[in-house]
């Protein structure tokens, strides 16, 4: 049973350093943690005199660099004076040409977020009354290219390689310290040392393009390093890579001196002994565990930190306590996730003379049960800061995948509480033949002296008989009285020889025979498959966990929201054209499939508008269906469709806040209406908006 599963778990384990990558790899590009909340003139609006100079405030601070807010007239050229500057706080301006004619503008922006994400967006006002543009108001987001896949790629593997590692050394320190003998266990924290090196390097040569342009002839441009360097994101992967050096000497102890057995003595007769002193042994062992703890406590510290002091909990509300919660956070989740990876490899690849052994199989228990603690308490600090209010769980999609988040680790703590009864049942490894463990050390100790007393064993009957004509001969000064066993010299290293290979035998069968026993412990097997099941439920979180921390965050997006219909109400008093009603009857061909849908777009005009769909019966009642979906095109300008999908209110009543409506043109306006699950129809009709 153990040779079928063994295959899928090698897999698991090769994947579980990359499992995030694999499976974010679709994720799609990372939201803006940073949101535009305000800006003057506001979008859409239309203003008597042109402005001295364009403001955007955003949800947080962003670095600007030359070209991060650009104005553009109706024929695309720049109209803006000089490089953006700081007005206040997440307030930012750039000056305009005095005189500027009537017509539409085009406010392009394109910065770098306090927490290392690029935000990139457009939008229009107008000076006197809207004319027609040529400029294209789609954001101009880098993040959606072969550069931004590379770099989310290897932020994913970053974070794998950091739990990897963290969570592989702590287990083998805290839980089993025989672990750092055992070659996969080295395999396994090496390869997320290697993955989270390789991956830094990566980020900070991809940083300047992803940051900018965008392309990947920008990669290795020197001067975009260098300017990369001179970041807050920049200083925070330079910093890591100094503390991975300081990871590789911690690794090459763990696995090096920490690893080795005992010393030994040599006698004069060619054996090996322990030292004379075990105690010394064992307080040289311990003060080398106790120093390894605090330095590799500190290392992790300060790796999790490189993400904490350049990311979101640098910044924003209660920054100074978000930062080491966030480092705590992560720790936490290296322990337990690292942790279960390396118990994993143990538990399958773990040598038959050095099995995992019961006693740390229970501690890790206790510590990934204080870990879920952790998590529980700095993820429900977290989960406060990010979203800011109970309606956010629901309305946002940060929200959303946080409640996946949480079922997730509700179901990995159920599966964790079925391992640790394993645990309790688990039976003691079974030692191996003390014979054999003597006859393979006497083996690897001095091969010679072990073919030397295989010989003598073999030849004893021989010995007998010519040592008792031997003795019936006197021995002379000058005689050799050995004549008899010279023929043997010859033999002896073909003797010693088949003595050290049928040890090293009868070595592999007590090997064979202690793996076979202990995989016969029904007990060992039930933990085995309840912590593959823990594994692959870790792999999906690990995902969820790295998606949420691209998404933009509840409170932020729930400011913007505010923000933009403040802005457009703003806009609708300050000239805005009046509310635009769409009339359309339907008929979808199945029973019950006739009514009149009714569109209301206020204020009808370019930038955010609220969308109103009533549905009614023939007679006027009203009508509730299954689905209704609205759609804009702007022909025209080859524009659209814009999807829109209304959220139901009541009764026959949808709504929709913030549509957007890019430019004033004559847009078509299709309704899809769906009365049963088969019958459903397109109602189409055209409108002067803007």
């Amino acid at each position: 049973m153990t040779q079928t599963i063994a295959p899928r778990v090698r897999t698991l384990v090769l994947l579980f350093l990359a499992a995030a990558c694999a499976l974010l790899a679709g994720a799609g590009p990372a939201s803006a943690h940073a949101a535009v909340t305000g800006s003057d003139p506001g979008q859409g609006a239309v203003v008597d005199k042109a402005p001295a100079r364009i403001t955007l405030t955003f949800s947080e601070q962003v670095a600007l660099s030359d070209d991060s807010l650009r104005v553009l007239d109706p024929q695309g050229k720049r109209v803006d004076t000089a490089e953006p500057a700081t007005v206040s706080g997440t307030t930012y301006a750039v000056p305009l040409h005095s005189g500027l004619p009537d017509g539409t503008y085009t406010v392009a922006y394109q910065v770098v977020s306090a927490d290392s994400h690029p935000v990139a967006g457009a939008y229009t006002f107008s000076i006197g009354a809207p004319s027609k543009t040529s400029v294209s108001v789609s954001g101009q987001s880098t993040d959606d290219g072969v550069v931004g896949w590379l770099y989310g790629f290897g932020r994913y593997v970053s974070y794998a390689g950091f739990i990897v590692m963290a969570g592989g050394a702590a287990f083998v320190l805290a839980c089993w310290r025989r672990g750092s003998g055992v070659r996969p266990v080295q395999r396994f924290v090496v390869s997320g040392w290697v993955a989270l090196t390789a991956s830094t390097l990566a980020l900070l040569l991809l940083r300047g393009s992803f940051t900018g342009s965008g392309k990947v002839s920008d990669i290795f441009d020197l001067s975009l390093l260098g300017q990369v360097l001179q970041t807050k994101s920049g200083a925070a992967l330079v910093s890591r890579l100094l503390l991975l050096a300081a990871a590789a000497l911690f690794i090459a102890v763990l696995f090096g001196a920490y690893a080795r057995p005992s010393p030994t003595t040599t006698l004069t007769d060619g054996a090996s002994r322990r030292h004379p002193d075990p105690s010394e042994d064992a307080e040289e062992k311990r003060d080398l565990t106790f120093g390894l703890s605090i330095g590799g406590v500190v290392v992790a510290a300060g790796l999790a930190a490189s993400w904490a002091m350049s990311e979101h909990a640098s910044v924003g509300l209660q920054a100074g306590i978000a930062m080491p919660v966030d480092v705590l956070h992560l720790l936490a989740v290296a322990a337990w996730l690292g942790g279960l990876g390396a118990l994993l490899v143990a538990l399958y690849r773990a040598p038959a003379d050095t099995p995992i052994d019961t006693p740390a199989v229970r501690r890790f228990s206790q510590i990934a049960f204080g870990s879920v603690l952790a998590l529980i308490a700095t993820g429900t600090y977290q989960s406060w800061r990010q979203l800011g209010s109970w309606s956010a769980f629901t309305d946002t999609g940060y929200g959303q995948l946080l409640l996946a988040k949480i079922a997730l680790v509700v179901v990995l703590v159920g599966v964790a509480w079925i391992s640790r009864r394993w645990t309790g049942r688990l039976a003691q490894t079974v030692p191996v033949e003390a014979s054999a463990g003597r006859e393979k050390a006497r083996v690897g100790a001095r091969a010679d002296g072990a073919g030397e007393a295989a010989a003598v064993g073999d030849g004893d009957a021989r010995a007998e008989s010519e040592g008792e004509s031997s003795l019936d001969t006197d021995e002379q000064p000058g005689t050799d009285s050995a004549g008899p066993a010279k023929p043997a010299g010859p033999a002896e290293p073909a003797d010693s020889e088949r003595a050290a290979q049928l040890a090293r035998q009868q070595a592999a069968r007590d090997a064979a025979r202690q793996k076979r026993m202990r995989d016969a412990d029904p007990d060992r097997f039930g933990l085995r498959r309840s912590v593959l099941a823990e594994a692959g439920i870790a792999v999906v979180l690990l995902a969820v966990t790295t998606v949420l921390t691209q998404t933009e965050p509840g409170r932020t997006e729930q400011e913007a929201k505010a923000a933009t219909a403040a802005s457009a109400s703003s806009s609708a008093d300050t000239g805005a054209s009046g509310a635009l009603t769409l009339n359309m009857p339907f008929d979808t061909g199945g029973e019950d499939g006739k009514g009149i849908v009714t569109i209301d777009v206020d204020p009808a005009r370019v930038g955010a508008n609220e969308m109103h769909v009533y549905v009614e019966r023939p007679n006027g009642r009203a009508f509730d269906i299954p689905e209704v979906k609205v759609e804009f095109t702007l022909k025209a300008k080859d524009i659209g469709p814009l999807p829109v999908v209304p959220d139901h209110i009541a009764t026959g009543h949808w709504s929709a806040n913030g549509v957007q409506i890019p430019m004033a043109g004559d847009w078509q306006v299709d309704v899809t209406v769906r009365t049963s699950d088969i019958d459903e129809v397109t109602v189409s009709k055209n409108a002067q908006i803007g």
